[in-house]
């Protein structure tokens, strides 16, 4: 999809140009096209669409016209392209790429002409930039006053690019093709006077002489009956240096490390020059590179940048990961925005991480005197009073200066300018907060690129075509590449070097991890090659933990997880990981939690470490489990012994209660699923299954959230084990969660072998266990008689044991079998008994919820509904209180079977979502 103003008002599309209707239409998408992904007012548009009064209908009109294009966008998939036609208040705004405009295209193609050292490569940008015009701008469109500015100011733009691509005819030498351009737009402007010099002064260094002498009288004349008046100053010279057959081109004179058609500004009257100051021209001096090919988005990173730049001489400080493309940002920022420093544009690489040296301080301030016009053998032979005569260079100018590849902040301050109108744009893979403590600098960091910018930068290298026609492993491949814009850049390369590769095959071959970061490099480029420059900076210490990262089988850690996985402490492993992130290389995403880009984490992965790393980390995921476990249910026993050859780590995190232990379950569940998928992958089954029984507090809170598969992968691990004890833990817990996700018949084959397998390993706590568990599916199957039998059982082994807690899970249970048998009397006894057993220091809520909940049952049951409802209430407050939502929902759905409150309702619906959501 094209947008196009530079001809007729239109938009193309591979099925042929939209039908857009009459001139009003247009001129309406015209002047959204004129402002995109900006408001275009009512008022705006009324002024574009009529010249004079407009119709008591205007508005009526206006929004006819905008459902109208609305129906043709959608029509045409506009959506597909990032294109869309929005109402912002008293507004509209047609949100685009801009990349799809013709007229944005032009002005970057002109800009980045501008930017070209050499002459050849300029001449291609801006005859690919002219040939985006297909006839006047906006034709088509109503000729109201603001479209017709719009306009003319368009054809102005095009009428500089043709000059300008003249004037790099000229500097090659072909003096002839340079007078050819310019005699058609002479010609069809004959009272330009700037293009009638320049076409004289292009016909007299081709040798024709004569007909440069004629076509100065001709525009003497012309201006003369038109206008009544004589020729400017720029025609009259060009005038006087074709009488005098001279040849004023100064394009010689311009030094090597400017582009031939700039040439430096005056020195101040304290620094003597060598030639004449009347050549020199403030404003000109441009040491950027050229404008990065293909940048796309960004617009956030863009405004922050400019916003980082206003003021009182700021230096900004734009920083983030190997790769990210922080150079093209600047770069692509600053030629946007070149005509805000007329005093100059400085550039210079300091090569922070390079395999090839960095500059020294004079070498830089020696590039930058030269380019500000201070003649070689003016250069102060010491950094400092190079740094001084530049500082007070500057002082006098409105001058940006690009300061690339910074490795520290002592790099760059001696060559911060002095003027109170200069802008210092820092770049580096480190966060530099020194020099934001001693210069105010302005951080604006940059991230990785979002999946549609991706795909836009695919787009860019590989077209369009390519990319739409496989839009789903486009998207693929910029999730392989993690949005890091180095390595979209490579794997778009490759894809551009096998126009017969499809993104499909790519994107398998990338989905390889092994293979990943060799696919993500190309001769000298790639994301390997940049994320060693990065970690070769690093203090020892610092590095030693990075290599030691990439083998956390988990995607976030902590201090302690770093320090077990490095075999340091907590202490030292935090202060590392605060490097790790000033340099970018690991991602702060809360307060002692980091994470790592996938590409960095497979790079680290591939590092030298101890070998015994992973060991270490999975025995640290296991300790972990056990504290937070002794947390979550205080005064239950450890549910495994530790293996011989554990290796108990230097320090392990410490739970204050209950709710610290289960939010760490919360968020570290996915983690600990990835460490047992680790340790089964490595056949260290003994870690596999401790750290997946360590949950099972989390699991008992959370039943309905998925775990029969992990815990099959345990029981597949005890068993390898050799480890009946284990066994037959995993087989009730494994039951539990069967019978309570309704496969009851399923989980009768487990809960049948697990108290015989307790029992023939002298497990009394894991028999009554299995017997509580196996007495629900028999009470699920219709057998009320058997399962209550099995909890008067299990109660027995466990008081025999001394185990309070599992007894009064027994008699729970119990209690609530006669519940369902309605025995409302013994129930309640049971439920009495078992709270009798409580010890407020090692109760859990759960337990506490659960026997206030069978006691206002049976309650409601004998018919006492007042003290029936005051438990049930009690209960319901405690678990919505700790969001135990299963406790809640068992509570308010006692209640609600005896009173029809429409905030009872609620607050059940409430609990029943949130369960749900995670069943």
């Amino acid at each position: 999809m094209e947008f196009r103003l530079l001809g007729a008002v239109s938009v193309a599309t591979e099925a042929g140009e939209l039908a857009l209707g009459p001139a009003k239409r247009r001129s309406l998408l015209a002047a959204l096209l004129l402002r995109p992904n900006h408001p275009v007012p009512v008022d705006h548009l009324t002024a574009a669409l009529w010249d004079h009064e407009p119709p008591l209908r205007a508005r009526g009109v206006i929004q006819g016209h905008v459902s109208r294009l609305r129906a043709l966008l959608a029509g045409a998939d506009a959506e597909m392209f990032g294109v869309e036609l929005v109402t912002q208040g008293t507004a509209y705004v047609l949100r685009m790429p801009e990349t799809l405009l013709d007229a944005h295209r032009f002005e970057e193609l002109v800009t980045l002409a501008r930017s070209q050292r050499a002459p050849a490569d300029a001449v291609a940008m801006y005859q690919e930039a002219l040939t985006l015009w297909q006839g006047p701008a906006l034709t088509g469109a109503y000729p109201s006053q603001p479209l017709q500015a719009a306009a003319h100011a368009l054809e102005e733009l095009r009428l500089t690019s043709v000059e300008l691509l003249a004037a790099a005819y000229t500097r090659m030498g072909e003096h002839a093709r340079a007078a050819a351009v310019l005699r058609a737009e002479a010609g069809a402007h004959p009272l330009r006077e700037s293009l009638s010099a320049t076409l004289m002064r292009a016909l007299q260094r081709a040798g024709r002489r004569s007909e440069a002498l004629d076509w100065f009288h001709r525009t003497r004349r012309l201006l003369s009956d038109e206008l009544g008046v004589d020729p400017g100053r720029e025609l009259a010279d060009a005038y006087a240096v074709v009488l005098r057959g001279e040849d004023d081109d100064g394009a010689q004179a311009a030094p090597r490390s400017q582009p031939a058609d700039r040439v430096p500004p005056p020195a101040p009257a304290s620094v003597p020059t060598q030639g004449p100051p009347a050549a020199l021209h403030p404003g000109t001096v441009d040491l950027l590179p050229r404008m990065p090919r293909g940048f796309h988005g960004r617009s956030r990173e863009l405004t922050a940048l400019s916003r980082a730049a206003a003021g009182e001489a700021p230096v900004c400080l734009v920083t983030g990961p190997a790769g990210v493309g922080k150079t093209a940002l600047v770069v692509h920022w600053a030629h946007r925005n070149r005509d805000r420093f007329p005093g100059g544009l400085l550039y210079a690489d300091l090569r922070g991480f390079s395999d090839t040296g960095e500059p020294t301080l004079l070498e830089v301030l020696r590039e930058f005197l030269l380019a500000l016009g201070v003649a070689p053998l003016r250069i102060p032979e010491s950094a400092g009073a190079a740094s001084a005569l530049f500082r007070s260079l500057a002082a006098g100018r409105q001058l940006l200066v690009v300061l690339d590849n910074v490795r520290g902040s002592g790099q760059v301050r001696e060559l911060l300018p002095g003027g109170s109108r200069c802008v210092t744009v820092v770049t580096s893979r480190y966060r530099l907060r020194g020099l934001i403590a001693s210069d105010a600098a302005r951080p604006v960091p940059v991230d990785v690129l979002e999946p549609e910018d991706s795909t836009a930068l695919l787009a860019a290298v590989l077209g369009k075509e390519r990319v739409l026609a496989e839009a789903v492993a486009a998207r693929r491949l910029a999730e392989l590449c993690g949005g890091l814009p180095l390595a979209l850049r490579v794997t778009a390369a490759r894809l551009a070097d096998q126009p017969t590769w499809s993104l499909s095959a790519m994107s398998a071959e990338l989905s390889d991890e092994s293979r990943r970061l060799t696919l993500l490099d190309v001769e000298d480029t790639g994301v390997r090659a940049a994320l060693r420059l990065t970690v070769r900076r690093l203090p020892e210490d610092a590095a030693h933990h990075f290599a030691h990262l990439g083998r956390h089988p988990g995607t976030h850690l902590d201090r302690y997880t770093a320090a077990a996985l490095a075999g340091t402490d907590p202490v030292t492993a935090e202060a590392a990981l605060e490097r790790l992130t000033a340099a970018h290389l690991v991602i702060r995403t809360a307060p002692d939690r980091w994470t790592l880009h996938d590409l960095v984490r497979l790079y680290a992965r591939g590092l030298d470490t101890a070998p015994d790393t992973l060991v270490r980390a999975l025995d640290h995921c296991v300790a972990t489990a056990l504290a937070a476990a002794g947390a979550a249910e205080p005064g239950d026993e450890s549910c495994f012994a530790l293996p011989a050859d554990f290796h108990p780590p230097r320090a392990v995190r410490e739970f204050a209660d209950r709710d610290q232990a289960m939010a760490w379950y919360v968020s570290e569940r996915e983690d600990l699923t990835l460490a047992a998928a680790a340790a089964h992958a490595a056949g260290l089954h003994g870690r596999t299954w401790r750290i997946v029984l360590a949950m099972w507090p989390q699991m008992v809170w959370r039943v309905l959230d998925g775990w029969t598969p992990l815990l099959r992968t345990a029981l597949e691990a005890a068993r390898a084990d050799a480890e009946p004890r284990a066994q037959s833990r995993i087989l009730a817990l494994l039951g539990w969660v069967l019978t309570e996700e309704g496969r009851v018949h399923e989980a009768l084959v487990h809960l049948e072998a697990a108290p015989v397998l307790a029992a023939r390993t002298g497990d009394t706590r894991g028999e009554a266990t299995a017997l509580i568990n196996l007495s629900l599916a028999r009470a699920a199957l219709g057998s009320p008689e058997e399962a209550a039998e099995g909890c008067a059982q299990a109660a027995r082994l466990a008081r025999g044991a001394g185990d309070r807690h599992t007894e009064r899970l027994a008699l729970y249970h119990l209690a609530r079998h006669q519940l369902d048998a309605r025995e409302w009397q013994s129930a309640l006894q049971t439920s009495v008994a078992a709270h009798a057993l409580d010890d407020p220091s090692d109760t859990s809520t759960a337990s506490r919820v659960l026997l206030l909940t069978v006691a206002g049952e049976a309650l409601l049951g004998m018919g006492d509904e007042t003290e029936g409802v005051r438990r049930l209430e009690e209960a319901a407050h405690e678990a919505e209180a700790c969001g135990y939502d299963d406790g809640a929902v068992r509570a308010l759905g006692a209640l609600l079977r005896v009173s029809a409150d429409v905030v009872l309702q609620a607050r059940y619906d409430t609990a029943m979502v949130r369960l749900m959501s995670r069943a």
